[in-house]
């Protein structure tokens, strides 16, 4: 180490050219690198769908499901496989564990569904497999409304969402409140039964005659010629002109013109879309996993602004919920406070150091910092909040290598060596402890690389920052700031009282010192003569604040409780109800929505949940609501949540449930609770016993169960025998039906107008889709025209569900939020505690998932974690001293930290949060060993030189006092804004108080701060 800094001061140059290209590097880098806000964490999902026509949920579940989860199962990196049977379909999501590549894992799920497709009935369709977001809140929606004909505004959504989805960030560009275009054939039963023409007929004329014929090609010996027989609809005449009956005598013919009405129309309508109560086509917009917000949705506005800009000026283009402005407010507020954060330890380092030794400490500053980001770069990170609040945690900590050369190196030049000299010795002298200290501290952080899971992958960042800045500040420290003091050092006070105070402190009378130093000499000297009464002191306030805590405390949250910006209604109701019926309640909803005050926009979407989405049967519809910036309106989010409830309470028939983002990854309800079963009656039984227990639950809303919906469906029984006496099949029957219910596919056509095939239906008239007309409908059979009644059965049935499996076991879950105000955790063992006495059927596992299995994962992992740290950090230290008495001081003060940990919690009247508090907690062991390590160095290096241990421990203490206590301060000045939770913005000199930002990092500031505070009365005493 000596030799490396001899070689960085005789080569002072080289070492500052290189210091200016880490600066102008990584000021580069950290405007040009990607910024979004949370951590994008990289989960992938992926869906597969099977589609079979009439199959019943238990033949999916035989036929399908299990087929597909034999082969599925056994793919790497898979961690929950859900599957779900249902009437005429199945489809299994695939979850896989955080940080799997999800292209790798997309291309493995292919391989496996394609080798499954040969064990899967005939008649099943082709599976589909596609990679799906969890996430209730797209990333932007892009709505298109104004004065314009329904088919050009569905024309200009859906080539407008075809262009978006080509962009390679975009998952998903899913079109809202659009209808498909069809070619509709309308039929008169009258005019087919005068005509004698069956449905059946006429559908077979139109499918026969709409095909292009390949007839191969013939070769005459004097050259081959491709023949083809050219019949595909290319107009809607094409299809009227077509004949279906030809008299006798061949003079008649009856075209489909005669017959029927022939249309270019829409589907039926499945969902609504609206914008603040106004009709609209929306395209939501969701981005892959793993790529940046900002960069994405910049790409998304510009592409349709461009698209945009040749369209009618009639058709009205508005963004709303754009993630990207509440990413460029948080970041903001995080710089804001990382500079408040320099700015307050500059003046500190400058008024204890003076104006030169504190510029020369604080370059150590964004040398450290730029150095980071240029590692981030490297690694292929972004810029979010967790790297933002890294930088924060810092600052603070990244001039303790560089005051303690610094404080060195002016004592030096106090007793008369030159800046370069003094530096030297500085450095060399200082060496170890400071890579020793920065060691352990790394060590405090490198557990956390491990984290497993979702919450692991979000709170990566962290740690990767935290090790590279400080690796910067090694290097700062060790041989960028000797250079730099070797040019531009001077000792701050070079005066007889400074020389006097060295020699007072290293060889004088100790106790002839004045001021604060002679105060602590007095302290201290009376504390060592009485240590086990320190040491029982120090025990019994530890176990004193943890009781407090106890009776007193906030108790135990997951991730900190931020206040929401955006929301979500979601509106449950049940029943057989249409798609308009479905648009009236939710209109009626969105009425009362809009009349609250702070919100900005209301995205609605009636008529159903999203495919993949986390939503229940019931659901009918949803509103997303974007509220007014933070800072302009009156209320809090949570309010106006609250307000919602409070106003859609009294809609009568519809349970409206309303949430909003999660603080944090995605883990669902706060308490979910999952039964696995192979018995249905099991499952409902259990269910119905849980739901009974959780109704009597006080701080509960939202209470969701996922059985089936209810309702009725028609079930038509053919009498085969009877139908075959008749001349006739099931085919033909069902044909027949279809014809009053969404219609017959019998083929597709290609106008000059359309860029997709438009679909041929033919159905019957609207007056003649109810459910009386199935009994008066007729087949051709060998006896004319014969009513289907006569061999068909109709009777309402209770509607068949949905069999749901997770990891090839049925299963069925309860899940409820918590009231606000309301801690999670303390329900969640409220609610076991309950579940103990219930009686369940034997067969039946209760598990409880989502956050409260990420809750206790978390935990698990983060007391291991602070148990690997303490290990490691044992290692370096006994590795530095040779000594396991003096690494167990040490350690001792890591532990004893956590009372000022607990008292912060008690002061601040915050709970303690698992994640935040319990990083805090880790950081906080890796920033107290520091100023430990250079006491006992200093100490160590007193009784070599034959200072009696007294006398060595008091002179280690009147040396070290300032640097300890300058390097302690720094630290938790640099983070008050985030502890205090005010932010100064410097562009506009505005000073706001809470917010976002400061939100989500007070509890782990608050920990790091307190500790750190207590820490340092047990390093001095």
């Amino acid at each position: 180490m000596n030799s490396l800094i001899d070689a960085a001061l005789n080569r002072s140059r080289m070492i500052l050219l290189g210091f200016i290209l880490i600066l102008v590097a990584g000021v580069s880098t950290y405007i040009s690198i990607p910024k979004e806000a949370e951590p994008d964490v990289n989960i992938p999902f992926i869906y597969v769908s099977m589609s079979h026509a009439g199959i019943s949920p238990r033949d999916a579940e035989q036929l399908l499901v299990k087929v597909m989860e034999q082969e599925l199962q056994s793919i790497d990196g898979l961690k929950q496989m859900t599957a779900s049977a249902a009437e005429g379909y199945a489809s299994i999501v695939l979850e896989f564990e955080a940080g799997v590549n999800p292209d790798q894992a997309l291309i493995d799920v292919r391989e496996k569904v394609d080798a499954a497709k040969g064990d899967l009935p005939d008649d099943t369709d082709e599976p589909h497999v596609q990679e799906i977001t969890t996430t209730d809140f797209p990333t932007m929606i892009v709505t298109l409304s104004g004065e314009l004909p329904d088919r050009t505004l569905y024309k200009l959504g859906t080539e407008l969402a075809d262009q978006i989805e080509k962009l390679p960030t975009i998952l998903d560009a899913r079109i809202v409140g659009d209808r498909e275009e069809v070619l509709e054939v309308v039929v008169e039963p009258l005019k087919l039964e005068s005509y004698n023409i069956s449905p059946i007929e006429l559908i077979n004329t139109v499918n026969l005659n709409n095909k292009l014929i390949a007839a191969g090609a013939l070769d005459t010996g004097h050259g081959r010629f491709a023949v083809k027989v050219p019949g595909l609809f290319e107009t809607a005449n094409d299809v009227l002109d077509l004949p279906i009956k030809v008299s006798a005598n061949g003079n008649g013919v009856v075209t489909l013109r005669d017959l029927t009405t022939v249309r270019r129309t829409f589907k039926d309508p499945k969902s609504f879309a609206r914008l603040n109560g106004e009709k609209a086509v929306a395209i939501e917009i969701t981005k892959r996993v793993g790529t940046n917000l900002i960069e994405n949705n910049t790409r998304v506005k510009y592409l349709v602004n461009t698209i945009t800009s040749e369209w009618p000026e009639a058709v009205n283009v508005t963004y709303s919920q754009d993630k990207m402005l509440f990413i460029k407010i948080m970041l903001n507020d995080l710089q804001n406070n990382i500079l408040s954060a320099i700015i307050l330890v500059m003046i500190l380092v400058v008024g204890v150091l003076g104006l030169r030794s504190g510029l020369l400490v604080g370059i150590a500053i964004p040398g450290s910092f730029l150095f980071g980001i240029l590692v981030l770069s490297v690694l292929g990170l972004t810029m979010n909040m967790v790297v933002m609040f890294g930088l924060i945690l810092a600052v603070g900590m990244l001039v303790d290598g560089a005051i303690v050369v610094t404080e060195f190196a002016d004592k030096r030049m106090a007793e008369g060596n030159n800046k370069k000299i003094a530096y030297a010795k500085a450095a060399k002298r200082m060496a170890w402890p400071i890579t020793a200290s920065t060691a352990t501290t790394l060590a405090a952080f490198t557990p956390l690389l491990f984290w497993p899971g979702i919450v692991g992958e979000f709170m990566k960042f962290l740690p990767i920052t935290l090790i590279a800045t400080l690796t910067g500040s090694l290097l700062m420290a060790l041989i960028f700031m000797p250079t730099l003091g070797s040019f531009f050092g001077k000792p701050s006070n070079n005066s007889e009282d400074a020389i006097k105070k060295i020699e007072l402190t290293e060889t004088g009378n100790i106790f002839a010192l004045t001021g604060l130093t002679g105060l602590y000499i007095k302290i201290l000297n009376k504390c060592i003569k009485r240590p086990l009464s320190i040491l029982v002191l120090s025990i019994a306030i530890l176990i004193s604040v943890m009781v407090l805590y106890g009776n007193f405390g906030k108790g135990i949250i997951f991730f900190p409780e931020v206040d929401p910006d955006q929301g979500r209604v979601i509106v449950h109701a049940r029943g057989n109800l249409s798609v308009y019926e479905k648009d009236k309640i939710i209109r009626e909803v969105e009425r009362e929505i809009l009349l609250i005050k702070g919100i900005k926009s209301a995205y609605t979407n009636s008529g159903g949940s999203n495919p993949g989405s986390n939503d229940s049967a019931d659901t009918i519809g949803s509103i997303f609501i974007e509220f007014d910036d933070w800072k302009d309106r009156k209320q809090s989010g949570k309010k106006i949540l609250q307000q919602i409830r409070e106003a859609t309470n009294t809609i009568a028939g519809v349970k409206v449930e309303v949430r909003e983002p999660e603080t944090g990854p995605p883990t669902g309800k706060a308490i979910r609770i999952q039964l696995s079963s192979n018995s249905f009656d099991s499952l409902n039984q259990s269910v119905n016993i849980i739901n009974d227990t959780l109704k009597n639950v006080s701080g509960l809303m939202d209470l969701e169960d996922s059985r089936p919906i209810p309702g009725i469906e028609w079930r038509l029984s053919v009498d085969r025998g009877e139908a075959g006496r008749y001349g006739t099949d099931i085919v033909s029957v069902g044909n027949v039906i279809k014809l009053i219910t969404n219609g017959i596919r019998v083929g597709g056509y290609r106008p000059d107008d359309a860029d997709e095939e438009v679909d041929i239906f033919v159905r019957f008239p609207e007056q003649y889709r109810n459910i009386s007309m199935m009994d008066q409908l007729r087949v051709l059979t060998s006896n004319g025209q014969v009513p289907i009644g006569n061999f068909v059965e109709r009777t309402a049935e209770k509607k068949l569900g949905h069999i749901t499996r997770i990891d090839s076991n049925r299963v069925l879950s309860v899940e409820s939020e918590v009231q606000t105000g309301i801690l999670a955790d303390s329900k969640v063992n409220e609610i076991k505690d309950l579940l103990e006495n219930v009686n369940l059927p034997e067969d039946v596992f209760v598990t409880f998932r989502g956050q409260d299995e990420e809750q206790a994962a978390a935990a698990d992992f983060l007391s291991k974690a602070f148990l690997v740290a303490l290990f490691i950090m044992a290692i370096i230290l006994v590795t530095q001293f040779n000594s396991f008495y003096h690494a167990l001081l040490i350690l001792t003060a890591v532990i004893l930290s956590t009372i000022g940990v607990v008292i912060g919690l008690l002061i601040m009247d915050h709970p303690f949060s698992i994640v935040m508090t319990g990083v805090g907690i880790i950081t906080l062991a890796g920033i107290v060993v520091n100023n430990n390590i250079v006491l006992i160095d200093t100490y160590q290096l007193l009784i070599k030189q034959g200072v009696e241990a007294t006398e060595a421990i008091l002179r280690t203490g009147a040396q070290r006092l300032r640097p300890v206590l300058l390097t302690a301060i720094t630290t938790i000045i640099g983070l008050l804004p985030m502890v205090t939770r005010i932010n100064i913005d410097f562009a506009t000199r505005k000073i706001t108080v809470g917010g976002p930002s400061t939100d989500w990092w007070v509890l782990l500031a608050s920990a790091v701060a307190f500790g750190l505070a207590f820490a340092t009365i047990l390093t001095l005493i």
